[in-house]
């Protein structure tokens, strides 16, 4: 669904100018004539709200009103407002108060795209920041995880009942659904909310160490042991202890840990006294726990012990419409973490994501989106950064590059010793005597200066990446105010995108 932008403006000729060119953007729109009018459908629809684009003079209820209401609104959208040329003062005044950004009356369609754009992304990135820190510190809840889709009602309202008590849960699902972000949305919102939350995926411990993992183990206790070790268990005193693929447990360590959850106390290997721990327990699973059982590779009292209280997690197949949320979410994080300047992804695009049956769920849609980011030119994913999905999808072809001609290998260059190559380069470069690059040597036969090369480097690196400073900065690995002072130091000038 595209992202809808809520135009506030008294004047009626302004209003359906703005509705015009905002859907032009690819944006839906929604119109407010009062500041009256606004708060009610915020207040009404706020959630599909994406973004406030505010005129700040209006009569009853002004534009400053509005921000000043929006504040005390726990999930108020980001506001651009719009102001004259006189009144630049009061648009830094309402930045002050919340905005996001401003624009000055009248403004062109191109600049009031980008300041679009970039308000949202600035909200999505804010938003991934804000997860990101209440992950780290134990507080996540199910308000900050993405499940829209009807499917996951049921998930949130079992993990919000578990939370208000330390009752055992196990969380079933296939690989890759994301039973460890509800494990920690169940911590988020129970007391033991920014207390440790420890994870301990049992399938990826040599059998050999689990029960010190999980236990610990005195020194001296068995070869190796050379210093005293805190287990699992006592790391999560206090907190929550999340043991993901619990059917792989051997079966000896499956013993010790029922006496855990029955006794709360653990018995480190090689102590002559057990120690007491308190500490929730959320088990998850992709194995048939009771094909297990019946195999003789569980415990079946164990398995009583964690099934206590089942939340079975849907693969995403069967909660398509998380898709477009989630593949957003991802391609703000991974755009941040990449440095590149993709904002959106296509229609095209998305209803293709929504087509696909994603076996590998989440984690797969993650790494989708990731390779993606990676691959794309410019703002906007397109079906042609997903071609592995696109393979698979009925209706929908990405149009992979045309793989460049054999290049004939040249005879080895005998000149002077070359650096790189032309100030333009292509993708396979001839280097042969007459051409163009950055030598080590000068025509006398000595090295050439240190500031020399660097400036030649630098002049390689801006044809190259076409004056792209962030990726020069990068591929440099010097930070961007460094690349500007050498440049000006050297007399270059930045080369257009």
């Amino acid at each position: 669904m595209a992202q809808r932008v809520l135009i506030v403006d008294d004047d009626p000729a302004q209003r359906r100018i703005l509705e015009e060119v905002i859907k032009r953007f690819g944006y839906e729109t929604k119109s407010a004539g009062s500041g009256e009018q606004a708060l009610s459908i915020l207040q009404s629809d706020g959630p599909s709200i994406s973004l406030v684009l505010l005129d700040l003079v209006m009569p009853g209820v002004s534009g400053m009103e509005v921000l000043s209401k929006l504040k005390e609104m726990s999930d108020a959208p980001p506001v651009i407002v719009q102001t004259a040329h006189g009144s630049v003062d009061s648009a830094i005044g309402a930045m002050r108060e919340g905005a996001t950004d401003f624009v000055i009356k009248p403004v062109s369609p191109e600049r009031l795209e980008i300041t679009i754009k970039s308000a949202l992304r600035i909200e999505e990135l804010s938003g991934e920041i804000k997860r990101i820190k209440k992950q780290a510190q134990g507080k996540l809840n199910f308000d900050d995880l993405i499940l829209r889709g009807t499917a996951m009602h049921r998930v949130v309202e079992l993990g919000r009942r578990t939370a208000t008590s330390n009752i055992p849960v196990l969380i079933e699902g296939e690989s890759g659904v994301g039973k460890e972000l509800i494990a920690r949305a169940i911590q988020g919102e129970s007391e033991r909310a920014g207390r440790p939350f420890v994870t301990v995926n049992c399938g990826a411990i040599p059998e050999n160490l689990v029960e010190s993992i999980l236990f610990g183990h005195e020194k001296g206790s068995f070869t190796g042991a050379v210093d005293k070790r805190i287990g699992k268990f006592q790391e999560a005193d206090g907190g929550t202890l999340f043991l993901d693929e619990i059917g792989e447990l051997p079966l000896d360590v499956q013993v010790k840990l029922l006496r855990a959850l029955q006794e709360g106390e653990v018995d480190p290997v090689g102590s002559k006294k057990p120690t007491k721990v308190d500490f929730r327990l959320i088990s998850a699973t992709n194995r048939d726990m009771i094909s297990l059982v019946k195999e003789g590779k569980f415990r079946e009292d164990l398995y009583y012990r964690l099934n206590v209280f089942p939340i079975w997690v849907p693969p995403l197949r069967d909660r398509i419409e998380d898709v477009p949320d989630l593949a957003k979410h991802f391609l703000a994080r991974f755009a941040a973490e990449e440095g590149k300047r993709v904002v959106s992804m296509s229609q095209d695009a998305s209803r293709m994501l929504m087509a696909y049956s994603w076996p590998g769920n989440v984690r797969q849609l993650e790494n989708a989106v990731f390779r993606a980011v990676v691959l794309a030119d410019g703002p906007e994913l397109t079906v042609n950064e997903f071609p592995q999905i696109a393979a698979h999808v009925e209706g929908f072809e990405a149009e992979l590059p045309v793989a460049p001609a054999n290049v004939q290998k040249q005879p080895a260059y005998t000149g002077p010793a070359l650096l790189g190559a032309e100030a333009t380069v292509p993708r396979t470069v001839e280097v042969k005597s007459g051409s163009l690059g950055i030598p080590a040597i000068d025509g006398e036969g000595d090295i050439r200066p240190l500031d020399e090369i660097e400036a030649d480097m630098i002049r390689l690196a801006l044809g190259r990446y076409r004056g792209h400073m962030t990726e020069v900065a990068r591929r440099l690995k010097i930070g961007r105010s460094t690349l500007y002072r050498k440049m000006q130091e050297y007399g270059l000038e930045p080369r257009p995108h």
